[in-house]
C-alpha cells in the first residue's frame, strides 16, 4: 500500500497514526477546530432563542404566524450574509491568506453577534445577523484549507472528520448559553457569542501560512496572465466538480438549516402540551420549555460526535461517496422516526440522537472531499463557493419552513417535510468525484 492512501488497520489500532503527526500541525488543527467551535456556536445562537426574540421584539399582540414569518425572515438574512461571506472571504483566502482570512472573519461573528444582544426592531437584529453571517461563512473556507494544506495527504480525511467535529461542541455551547443564561433574558446568550474574539490573538501568535499558499502566491505576483480565481471554477476542468460540490453543499444545508435547526421549536411544542407544563404558570411554563429545548439540542450535539468522528475513517474505508450516501440514507429514515412517531419528550430524547449522527455529521464530509476537488490557488475560493453557494437556496428553503410550520400547524412536521431532500443527495451522488487516495493537488 502506498504512503499516500490511509492505513486500514484494526479499529483498535486507529490511534496509532497520530505518532505521525507533528506538534505544530496539531496547533493548526487546534486553532481551526477553535474558530469552527465559535462559529458554530455563534451561528446556533439565534436557533436557540428566535421564539422568545421574536415574541419580544413584535411586541404583543403578535400571532404565531408573525411570530414563524419573521423568525424565518431573520433567520433566511443571515444565511445569505452568510452565503455571501462564504464566497468573497473564500476568494479573498486565495489572495490574502488563510490565516489573515480567518482572523478578519473570527472577529466580525464574535463582534456582530454580541451587538445583536442591542436590536430592538426584528430588522436591527437581521442587520445584525447578516453581518454576522459574512463573518461564519469566511471563517469555515479558510480553517477547512489550512488544516487540509497543513496536515499529511493520508491523513487529511481524519483531519478534517476532527475539525468539523467542533460544529457539535459549538451547538452544544450555544444550548449551554441558552440554558444557563436564557431563562434570563435572551440578549445576555447574544453577549456570550462575543468572547470568541479572543482567539484572533492565539491565531496572530502561532499559525503562519502554509508553504504551499505561500508558492502559489508568490507564482501569481510573478505572472501576469493569472485569471481570476471564481472564473477558473468554470473551466471545463473544475466546472463538473465545482456543480457536483455546490448541489451537495445545497442538500447537506437545507436538511441542517430548513430541518435540524428547527429542533428547539419542535422540542418545545411537544414540550408545551405535555402534562407537566400544564401545570405551570406562564413564566414557570416559559422556563420549563426553555430548559427543554436546550436539553434537547446538547443532546443531539454531544451524541453527534459519533457522526463527525466517524465520517473520516469510514471515507477512507468505503470512499468519500459511499459515506456520503451512507449518511443521506441514515437522516431520510431517523427524522420522521423520531418526529412523526412519537408525541412524548422523553421518547423524542432517545430518538433524536440519531438525528443528529447523521444530519450534524455528514458535515465532516465537506471539510475532507472539498479540498479534495480543487488546486491550491483555488482551494478556497472552490470551497467558499461551493459550500456557500447552496446557502442562497437555502435561504429560501427556511422561508419554506415557516410557512409549512402555519401550513401543516407544527415545527415537527414541517423539519420532516424539508428533510426528504436527502434523497436528492443520494441522486446527486451518481455525478460525484471519487477522491479518497489522491495527493492534494
Amino acid at each position: 500500500m502506498s504512503a499516500d492512501h490511509p492505513p486500514r488497520a484494526g479499529w483498535w489500532q486507529w490511534w496509532g497514526w497520530v505518532r505521525g503527526v507533528s506538534r505544530y500541525q496539531w496547533l493548526v488543527l487546534l486553532v481551526a477546530w477553535l474558530g469552527w467551535v465559535f462559529d458554530a456556536m455563534d451561528g446556533t445562537i439565534y436557533a436557540m432563542v428566535q421564539k422568545p426574540v421574536i415574541t419580544e421584539l413584535l411586541g404583543p399582540g403578535a400571532s404565531g404566524a408573525d411570530i414563524g414569518f419573521y423568525s424565518s425572515a431573520v433567520f433566511s438574512v443571515m444565511l445569505v450574509g452568510w452565503a455571501f461571506g462564504g464566497i468573497v472571504f473564500g476568494i479573498a483566502a486565495d489572495y490574502i491568506g488563510r490565516t489573515k482570512a480567518l482572523t478578519i472573519t473570527i472577529l466580525i461573528y464574535s463582534l456582530f453577534t454580541g451587538l445583536s444582544a442591542l436590536a430592538e426592531t426584528w430588522w436591527e437584529l437581521a442587520i445584525y445577523r447578516f453581518v454576522t453571517g459574512l463573518g461564519l461563512g469566511g471563517e469555515w473556507a479558510a480553517g477547512a484549507a489550512l488544516v487540509a494544506e497543513v496536515w499529511p495527504d493520508r491523513l487529511r480525511a481524519r483531519a478534517g472528520a476532527m475539525l468539523q467535529s467542533a460544529a457539535a461542541i459549538g451547538f452544544f455551547f450555544a444550548a449551554l448559553a441558552n440554558r444557563l443564561v436564557g431563562v434570563h433574558s435572551w440578549r445576555y446568550v447574544f453577549l456570550v457569542g462575543a468572547f470568541p474574539a479572543l482567539l484572533v490573538l492565539l491565531i496572530r501568535l502561532v499559525v503562519k501560512e502554509p508553504e504551499g499558499w505561500v508558492e502559489t502566491r508568490n507564482e501569481r505576483r510573478q505572472s501576469k496572465t493569472s485569471a481570476f480565481t471564481l472564473t477558473q471554477l468554470f473551466q471545463p476542468e473544475l466546472r463538473r466538480d465545482t456543480l457536483v460540490a455546490s448541489a451537495l453543499a445545497f442538500v447537506v444545508l437545507l436538511g441542517l438549516w430548513g430541518g435540524t435547526m428547527w429542533i428547539p421549536a419542535a422540542i418545545r411544542e411537544i414540550a408545551a402540551a405535555s402534562p407537566e407544563a400544564a401545570s405551570l404558570t406562564a413564566a414557570e411554563a416559559e422556563r420549563y420549555l426553555t430548559e427543554k429545548a436546550s436539553d434537547g439540542m446538547m443532546l443531539l450535539n454531544a451524541v453527534s460526535l459519533v457522526g463527525y468522528l466517524l465520517f473520516g475513517p469510514l471515507a477512507d474505508a468505503i470512499g468519500r461517496r459511499g459515506t456520503f450516501f451512507l449518511y443521506f440514507a441514515g437522516a431520510f429514515v431517523t427524522f420522521p422516526l423520531a418526529f412523526l412517531t412519537t408525541s412524548n419528550v422523553d421518547v423524542l430524547f432517545l430518538l433524536i440522537p440519531f438525528v443528529g449522527i447523521f444530519t450534524l455529521g455528514v458535515t465532516s464530509g465537506f471539510p475532507i472531499y472539498l479540498p479534495e476537488l480543487f488546486p491550491t490557488a483555488v482551494r478556497t475560493t472552490g470551497v467558499g463557493f461551493c459550500y456557500n453557494l447552496g446557502r442562497f437556496v437555502t435561504a429560501g428553503g427556511v422561508f419554506i419552513t415557516g410557512h409549512l410550520v402555519g401550513v401543516l400547524g407544527s415545527s415537527a412536521k414541517a423539519a420532516t417535510a424539508v428533510s426528504l431532500v436527502y434523497v436528492v443527495g443520494m441522486v446527486v451522488l451518481l455525478f460525484a468525484r471519487e477522491t479518497r487516495g489522491q495527493k492534494l493537488a
